[in-house]
């Protein structure tokens, strides 16, 4: 029988192969090189919001509590954002710029909420809870990154399961004495030192043999 493909024939086959198959496994690593990279976590880039807010100049140059703008940081799950009357209880009589501030007097006129975008929002299947991490003595900064540097608010961290695991084994690494939570500078070593485990990194518990955190079970943070 005569031979239907030439030696050139198969030797072009198999060079097909062999590129085929390392194409594929480029594509593949990039790909999940892209899934890991802060620009498909959307890190530093800003998010448009309806009102031009810097927290380098409020937070930063001014020196305004996280608390003043997220009264529900320290009580609820939701940490809360300012509404309209908070803003313009500065803003009617410092800096009072009208064409600027028209979205904060409409929400107030039509009695509805400022629509600020969120730079920081879990999924669903996700439960935070902001009240737990702060008595906790889990610091903005933590997941917030140094907001009162950012003239435009940006997201600092992926807030990926694997972020929050990591952060779930070792909580001490993040943990600030309860005076130093809300503070701009890092407490003094010392007084991380003297710090005892707090919450549920405190009850821990056997499982076949095995301590388990209730911090690092599914259920602490999916539904």
């Amino acid at each position: 029988m005569a031979q239907i493909f030439s030696t050139r024939a198969d030797a072009r086959l198999r060079l097909v192969l062999i590129v085929g198959a390392a194409l594929i496994l480029l594509i593949g690593a990039a790909a999940f090189a892209y899934v890991r990279s802060g620009n498909a976590w959307a890190i530093g880039r800003p998010a448009e919001q309806p009102v031009p807010f810097s927290h380098a100049v409020h937070a930063g140059g001014l020196g305004l509590d996280c608390r003043f703008c997220h009264a529900g940081v320290e009580r609820t799950a939701e940490a809360g954002m300012p509404s309209a009357e908070t803003c313009l209880g500065c803003h009617e009589r410092v800096w009072n710029v009208t064409a600027q501030f028209a979205p904060l007097r409409a929400a107030i006129a039509q009695g509805t909420a400022v629509e600020w975008s969120s730079v920081s929002r879990l999924p669903d299947h996700a439960r935070f809870d902001h009240a737990a991490h702060t008595q906790a003595g889990v610091g903005c900064e933590t997941c917030h990154g140094k907001v009162e540097e950012m003239p435009r608010t940006v997201k600092a961290e992926s807030l990926s399961m694997s972020f929050c695991l990591d952060c779930h084994r070792d909580p001490l690494a993040n943990q600030q004495p309860a005076g130093a939570v809300f503070a701009r500078d890092a407490p003094p070593a010392a007084e991380l030192q003297a710090m005892r485990p707090h919450g549920l990194q405190a009850q821990r518990y056997e499982h076949y043999g095995i301590e388990v955190s209730p911090l690092t079970r599914c259920s602490t943070c999916h539904q």
